[in-house]
């Protein structure tokens, strides 16, 4: 159902500009995951964007201002309540979530969500508090990151070295992005108390790389190696492996373009569009969800190459390793896929090891 609808919505949607459109839904390439065991957790999410998993049960981050648990089963959504209204832009709302080891002991995360004041959106990172009927915001960690009509970043991780990181979009105003007094077009890290931390690679600044678009995912590997997915221009989607203080070119370069004291890319999408989101580390290899070319992709960093091992789901949105595979979220009821009435879907697919 989801490839017959993704193929009429191509016609309807020529003409359209990408900047609009980067994460519209195009059909996508064919399925290598007939091998693999692909089971639905949950059905019925509402613009799911991220997964969290704890002591056996899943978080799940809903655009529209709730946390979905999914436990045994059985799905709970708590609404969450905000100091500021949520703005109602395209990729903004209530983004990314991170869950400290101290949760269990003060059921306390980070949250990452945008907000509108006066004429201009924001974003901002906080602490957010469980209670037994909702979830309520008690400690802004960091505010006023640009935000724009596009491009809002959202995705939050914590690192292995017990620092909070954030990827910022450009804001829909691309020279942002190389400038190091701005906090948008970059990835930010950041200590749990919202300080700056003192070996970050600029004195007094947030800012732990710059020249980035709209990066949307985080991950290490074994080595404690930082790695990231990030939107592309009319294409040119790219993963990259993140170093401190570096220059990833942003809007200067793309693709194979290089220029001094600048970063290319690992690899990109070249003329195709993956518009990727999340990412994870699994048994040697990244696995990054794919919304425009809806797909669960594979990224070998040794032979720098990738694959799809999951398609035919729509729009995915954030991946999450864990014991003998990886959880997924689809992201089609976001007003730029083709909903089925299960949609959207947590589902975990078993992968070999």
């Amino acid at each position: 159902m989801h490839k017959w609808l993704t193929i009429c919505a191509i016609f309807l949607m020529i003409g359209c500009t990408n900047s609009e459109n980067e994460e519209q839904s195009i059909g996508s390439e064919n399925s290598t995951d007939k091998n693999n065991s692909v089971q639905t957790l949950a059905e019925n999410l509402q613009e799911p964007w991220e997964i969290v998993e704890w002591d056996e049960r899943i978080y799940i981050s809903e655009r529209n201002g709730a946390i979905v648990e999914v436990n045994d089963g059985e799905k709970k959504r708590k609404p969450v309540s905000l100091e500021k209204s949520l703005a109602d832009r395209p990729e903004a709302g209530l983004l990314g979530l991170a869950f400290p080891e101290t949760f269990e002991d003060d059921q306390q995360v980070f949250a990452y969500y945008s907000y509108v004041e006066g004429q201009e959106v924001f974003q901002r990172i906080v602490i957010l508090e469980e209670q037994e009927n909702e979830w309520v915001e008690n400690k802004v960690v960091l505010d006023q990151i640009p935000g724009g009509q596009y491009h809002q970043g959202g995705r939050i991780e914590i690192g292995p070295d017990d620092k909070l990181f954030a990827t910022t979009g450009d804001a829909t105003i691309p020279e942002l992005a190389q400038n190091k007094d701005s906090l948008a077009g970059k990835i930010l890290r950041i200590n749990f108390d919202g300080s700056v931390p003192e070996d970050n690679p600029f004195t007094d600044s947030y800012v732990y790389s710059y020249g980035h678009r709209n990066p949307q995912g985080l991950a290490w590997n074994e080595q404690g190696e930082l790695y990231a997915t990030e939107h592309g221009n009319q294409a040119h989607d790219e993963v990259n492996k993140i170093e401190s203080g570096q220059n990833y070119g942003w809007p200067e370069i793309e693709g194979d373009e290089q220029q001094e004291g600048m970063e290319t890319p690992l690899i990109h999408s070249g003329d195709n569009t993956w518009a990727p989101s999340g990412m994870t580390y699994y048994n040697g290899s990244f696995y990054f969800a794919s919304l425009r070319g809806q797909a669960l992709r594979k990224f070998d960093q040794t032979s720098i190459t990738q694959e799809i091992v999951l398609d035919g789901y729509g729009r995915i949105r954030d991946a999450l390793a864990t014991d003998g595979g990886v959880y997924v979220i689809t992201n089609n009821t976001d007003g730029r896929g083709n909903p089925s009435s299960q949609d959207d879907q947590l589902i975990f697919l078993k992968l070999d090891d």
